[in-house]
């Protein structure tokens, strides 16, 4: 836990100004879920997907989603080797540790596909053969908002894959101005040395999986659960599969706090970032504040 708590501390040099979304990033990866963020340009997207990379000594690779990339451009693809006779393997910057699929809406559905079966069941199928990926595997997408131009909404299949979203928004005004004032936080990066091993990662995620989850804290989050299907809120509730999205994010979560055991504030504080990218509203309203609204009439055991 102390290479942990140096590595979001060192991150919190890098992007300054913004302690809770780092900190959800970590719950997410420690949780072994996928990361969105969801933001306009230029508030530290990617140097945050880039900087988690490092202080964690992952391997770490960057795909600039474009409307002409295609698949193969992310996945690989096989070619045939005359002198040896058979297809060899040219592996595509999925093989990585940490995959940055920036601006992901700008590419098409079908290029967007092509991450499903990663991120779900961490493999890739390329002409009818199945390849591992590394472990830890985790994929941070970036995304411009919707009414951008040239940009193509995430369906719910591909949304459901992302254990979070998140957004950084514009720093504080004392941050900012450390910004404006300080290096270049490309310079900075460029310094930065890996605290953890991917070792270590792993057995952080073992732990998060063994955090307790109480009788009482599970019935909390049935309840939940049960607020967000109720009829005439939101278009469709949340699936069994999102529940287990929410008891893993809470035991990332509790983790970082140093606890073995899941508390009530562990779910209120990754409920959102979990919840509102699952949901869309049955009467147009936002979704944050109606979830907002349902943690505070949803009885806490």
């Amino acid at each position: 836990m102390q290479s942990l708590s140096l590595a979001y501390r060192q991150l919190n040099t890098l992007i300054l100004g913004k302690p809770q979304p780092i900190r959800l990033a970590f719950a997410c990866l420690i949780a072994r879920g996928h990361l969105l963020i969801d933001d306009v340009p230029g508030v530290g997207k990617t140097t945050l997907a880039h900087g988690l990379a490092t202080v964690l000594g992952l391997d770490y690779r960057r795909v600039q989603f474009t409307s002409d990339l295609l698949p193969a451009d992310i996945l690989g693809v096989s070619i045939y080797q005359r002198d040896g006779g058979r297809f060899e393997l040219h592996k595509g910057p999925v093989f990585t540790q940490v995959l940055l699929a920036d601006e992901i809406n700008r590419a098409s559905p079908k290029v967007q596909s092509a991450l499903l079966e990663a991120m779900e069941e961490r493999q890739v199928s390329i002409d009818g053969e199945t390849h591992a990926l590394p472990s830890p595997f985790f994929v941070i997408a970036t995304q411009n908002p919707g009414e951008q131009m040239g940009t193509f909404p995430l369906p719910e299949s591909q949304l459901d894959r992302f254990l979070m979203r998140i957004s950084l928004g514009y720093p504080p005004r004392e941050a900012e101005r450390a910004l404006l004032m300080g290096e270049d936080r490309r310079d900075l990066l460029a310094r930065f040395q890996a605290v953890m091993s991917p070792g270590e990662l792993l057995s952080l995620q073992q732990q998060a999986a063994a955090v307790t989850v109480s009788p009482a804290l599970a019935d909390y989050l049935l309840a939940l659960l049960e607020a967000t299907r109720r009829p005439g809120l939101f278009v469709t509730g949340l699936s069994p599969r999102a529940g287990q999205a929410l008891v893993a994010a809470a035991r990332g979560w509790a983790l970082l706090a140093g606890r073995d055991h899941l508390l009530p504030e562990d779910v209120k504080a990754i409920f959102l970032p979990v919840a509102a990218h699952r949901l869309q509203s049955a009467s147009g309203a936002d979704v944050g504040q109606e979830l907002e609204r349902l943690l505070a009439h949803v009885a806490i055991p």
